[in-house]
């Protein structure tokens, strides 16, 4: 069974920078595309950020490019998404999750596995 567990989640002032991290076990890590989510109170859940196989191809949703970056690691099992000049509206539980398929999507349920979620909180 894949099983996804994140962390770095926590409160922080507007501005500042936070990374989340997601280690994976169960599924050979470097076979899984690997997407980022995050689900404000009362929202969908949204795309946020995905990474190839192989780290050379990434997707970010227009809310965050060039604020996030998203980053693997497969000898550690770890994705990571590394936030900069956070805002409040940024606020959100993030989930990453994992698909065993060829292509980033931004589609939640295109993903196969999820994590429990790991919640972000930006101040103003």
């Amino acid at each position: 069974q894949v099983q996804l567990v994140e962390s770095g989640g926590g409160l922080v002032q507007a501005g500042r920078s936070l990374r989340l991290a997601c280690v994976v076990s169960g599924r050979t890590f470097s076979t899984l595309i690997m997407g980022w989510f995050r689900q404000a109170p009362g929202k969908e859940r949204e795309f946020v950020a995905g990474i190839s196989w192989s780290g050379t191809y990434t997707d970010y949703a227009d809310s965050v490019k060039d604020r996030f970056t998203t980053s693997r690691d497969n000898a550690k099992n770890t994705v990571y998404l590394q936030m900069n000049s956070l805002k409040p509206e940024d606020s959100a539980v993030y989930y990453c999750a994992a698909r065993t398929s060829l292509n980033i999507l931004t589609a939640p349920s295109q993903y196969n596995y999820w994590g429990q979620g790991t919640q972000v909180t930006v101040s103003s």
